[in-house]
């Protein structure tokens, strides 16, 4: 039975947050506590008796507060992670309330209309062909899977076998061509699939990470003759390249293959006049996958697969029983992607894209863009440093002549200034500083290039 000072649970909630967001910039950027830590001070078995859900609120926040780390703040640059904007906050909340089954339509007309406004928003803002459909999953890597499934679907009717009703055994092979710096998620969705890493023709990549043609053409070549799908990328996970779309793609629709563009979070750059060339040609694919919790700083989790033909993509969905009534003038949620039943996450992609409209999604693309640019600047003119990227979204890689970027980042994460990782590049150890959240400015960089000088001056 609801307890009446149960409903103080959401005030309590309501100002921890409001208290947390305010504090963002005057907090540590990473958590305090580890997780084992974070477990010892729990309870070490479920208590027998319940307790109100104000004091469990309460309990929340101070059990699991020193291991938060600050990623909705303007110095967290790790993962490319966004923060989010509190329009998308609220709708978060909101969405949590209303607690509403997004899967068979009728069960939820909103979350059902949502999906369907957010994606008739998407196709037209990123220039995506019109009657391409989109559906709405946890991030890029599902919708990678979803896109691939769309495709392998495809590419097997075409040599006129149904693997939604036959499986893989005895199908032909489905190849794929893909570049050797092609992001892990491309792999795992061939896993997910069936198709295994095995079925990838690499292809050499330049050293910025685009895919060269003239390789292209060869594997194009080498893997033509049966189902083939080919994946480039829109914004590399290390240098923030693209791959030439409008080079590639012609190529492979010559082949006859379903290209998938893998934009987690540079297909973003469509939707500014700044940045809009890179995306060059992007329009001629047969699929999209992106994420809303990257760039565009909509809340976890939230994420879009986007498909030119939506027949492809509902043969590769679709489910259906008999207590499951479709709706009769929207395609249902649970027909566009993997999951039966899942979060109303429209409605927080809808807040944050209609809080911003398209000139402040174009601002954020380019104000991040920019504060990208100032760090190669400011990061470059120092000695011993160099900038290993041409920086032409918000991804920038760092290179010491005498330090290890592992331990540089470390020193960072510890001063409490600024979150940054390691990674490599061309085998070569590298920090890697991922500009993504919209409160990120001027003033942080400064904070942060201080932070990267004084782990260098004290190693």
């Amino acid at each position: 039975m609801l307890e009446t000072d149960d409903w103080a649970a959401l005030d309590v909630a309501r100002d921890h947050a409001i208290r947390y967001l305010k504090d963002l910039d005057a907090r540590p950027v990473d958590a305090r506590s580890g997780p084992a830590e974070i477990v010892a001070a729990a309870p070490p078995a479920l208590p027998n008796g319940g307790e109100a859900a104000e004091a469990v609120v309460r309990e929340l926040v101070d059990l699991f507060d020193p291991g938060l780390v600050a990623s909705a703040g303007g110095r967290f640059y790790g993962w490319v992670t966004g923060g989010t904007y509190p329009a998308g906050i609220a709708a978060d909340w909101l969405t949590s309330a209303w607690d509403q089954l997004s899967g068979p339509g009728p069960a939820s007309p909103a979350a059902n209309a949502a999906d369907v406004i957010v994606g008739r928003w998407l196709v037209e803002l990123l220039g995506l062909p019109d009657g391409a459909m989109t559906g709405l999953v946890t991030g890029t890597q599902m919708a990678n899977f979803t896109a691939l499934a769309a495709g392998r679907n495809a590419q097997l009717a075409k040599v006129g076998w149904d693997v939604e009703r036959r499986g893989l055994a005895g199908a032909p092979p489905v190849r794929v061509v893909a570049g050797r710096e092609r992001h892990v998620t491309i792999d795992t969705a061939l896993r997910y699939l069936g198709l295994g890493t095995d079925s990838v023709v690499p292809v050499d990549c330049d050293g910025q990470g685009r895919i060269v043609p003239a390789a292209f053409g060869d594997a194009i070549a080498a893997a033509a003759g049966g189902p083939l799908l080919v994946c480039l990328a829109a914004g590399n996970v290390n240098t923030g390249s693209f791959d030439p779309f409008a080079e590639l793609i012609p190529v492979a629709r010559a082949a006859g293959a379903w290209t998938h563009i893998d934009g987690a979070f540079g297909l973003w750059a469509a939707a500014s006049p700044t940045t809009r060339h890179l995306t060059t040609g992007v329009d001629l694919a047969d699929s999209w996958a992106l994420d809303a919790h990257k760039w565009l700083n909509a809340p976890y989790d939230n994420a879009a697969v986007i498909v030119r033909d939506p027949d492809a993509l509902l043969a590769a969905m679709s489910t259906n029983a008999d207590y499951l009534t479709p709706n009769e003038t929207t395609v249902d949620p649970l027909a566009k992607v993997p999951e039966m039943s899942r979060r109303a996450r429209g409605f927080a992609f809808y807040a944050v894209l209609r809080h911003l409209g398209r000139a402040g999604v174009a601002d954020l693309v380019d104000r991040t863009g920019a504060m990208a640019r100032l760090f190669a600047d400011r990061l470059g003119a120092l000695p011993g440093v160099r900038i290993v990227n041409d920086v032409v979204i918000n991804q920038v890689l760092v290179e010491f002549a005498d330090a290890d970027p592992a331990a540089v980042a470390a020193a960072v994460r510890a001063s409490g200034e600024a979150f940054v990782t390691p990674s490599k590049w061309a085998g070569r150890p590298v920090l890697r500083i991922s500009v993504s959240g919209w409160r990120t400015d001027a003033g942080d960089v400064d904070r942060t290039v201080g932070a990267i000088e004084g782990a260098l001056r004290s190693r």
